[in-house]
């Protein structure tokens, strides 16, 4: 009897790989928002508690601690981002959710542990809290169907801490990012994907085996899931043509170079791909970063003056840079694309591969893309 055809894609590099997902910090808030506004409209802490992901995945959380006072309750839960080495695995991600007058919406506050944004350029305005606008949008999601449910007005303040955070941010960029007093409460899929270099990496190779086994000629190496949306929306490409390469392009290319395919498409954040375009083959942020001083020359060949060029150089992260050029007609994406390209090719050494790169925001829209080019 044959074995089943191997079946490709995101989902079956994760299976591949044999390490355990977990959960987003976005997730643990958005749980513990859901239990605490529960209680406060039926006295009753759900527990566990489930929610509902982007994805539609319906993952259940046990809560860690719970206290109902009058017109507010508290819910925390503990964060388990699976086999990642994740700094905030095993922290306590707690949620206050405090009724406010009718017409208020949900209002979001930094509690203890949860940064505040102090500087330009990221998705989040000076001064908000450091909870990302995928997280903002499942927690309203998960109030207005807890209100639905329990006869709420859905108009609330949620209040978002973070046991040690403060302590657990300095071992990551935030402080360097403006983000002062905390963490930041993140994520767009509510998964946490693992990744052990070696696992993943491998997990790479057997993506484009079964890609290429299955007569696939375009392959798309994506950074996440974001930009997988977004390739397949531009090329239409089936689950098995899709690579995670996550932080990994140099594996995705070298691998490509010895086996090759006739087109493939690296897509992913506009930062990311800066650092490809940098000379970078390994784009984790603990590992390579990006160089503004390197932005600021690529916006010169484009026609910035030094002004914008200086601007670009002293730019708080990569989206502020591509915004100062993006409002003076500076196509800063497009020559991030066409040298991440260009360095790609560099990669390919000759191999019979046609390279084309699409830069995106963190809303998956296409910010710069290059055109396809060859050996």
């Amino acid at each position: 009897m044959s074995e089943p055809a191997p079946v490709g894609g995101r989902s079956a590099q994760l299976k591949h790989t044999g390490l355990r997902p977990g959960w987003t910090t976005g997730a643990c808030a958005t749980a513990a928002t859901t239990a605490a506004y529960t209680a406060l409209l039926t006295g009753d802490f759900p527990d566990p508690v489930t929610i509902t992901l982007p994805k539609g995945q319906t993952p259940a959380f046990a809560l860690a601690a719970e206290e109902l006072g009058n017109g507010s309750a508290t819910a925390a839960v503990v964060k388990d981002a699976g086999d990642d080495p994740d700094v905030t695995h095993g922290a306590l991600i707690r949620a206050t959710v405090r009724v406010l007058p009718a017409g208020s919406g949900v209002v979001f506050r930094a509690g203890p542990g949860v940064g505040t944004v102090t500087r330009p350029g990221l998705p989040l305005g000076v001064g908000e809290p450091a909870i990302n606008p995928v997280p903002r949008q499942m927690m309203r999601d998960h109030v207005a169907e807890v209100a639905s449910r329990h006869g709420g007005a859905g108009d609330v303040e949620i209040t978002v801490s973070v046991d040690h955070g403060e302590e657990i941010a300095r071992s990551t960029w935030n402080p360097r990012l403006g983000i002062l007093g905390g963490l930041s409460v993140l994520g767009t899929t509510g998964v946490v994907v693992p990744y052990s270099c070696s696992a993943w990496i491998d997990s790479i190779r057997r993506g484009v085996d079964v890609a290429r086994a299955a007569g696939r000629t375009h392959l798309a190496g994506c950074t996440g899931s974001t930009s997988e949306r977004t390739a397949v929306a531009l090329y239409g490409l089936p689950e098995d043509a899709l690579l995670d390469m996550g932080d990994f392009a140099g594996a995705v290319l070298k691998y490509v170079r010895r086996h090759p395919v006739e087109r493939l498409t690296v897509c992913g954040g506009f930062a990311k791909l800066s650092k490809l375009a940098a000379g970078h083959m390994d784009l984790h942020s603990a590992r390579s970063q990006v160089d503004k001083g390197f932005l600021a020359e690529l916006a010169r060949r484009g026609g910035a003056d030094e002004e914008l060029a200086a601007e670009v150089a002293a730019a708080n992260t990569g989206l502020a840079a591509l915004q100062s050029c993006a409002a003076r007609g500076v196509p800063l994406g497009d020559l991030v694309a066409a040298t991440a390209r260009d360095q790609a090719l560099e990669v390919l050494r000759g191999a019979p591969v046609t390279v084309d790169v699409v830069c995106v925001d963190r809303a998956g829209t296409v910010v710069g893309r290059s055109t396809p080019k060859g050996p």
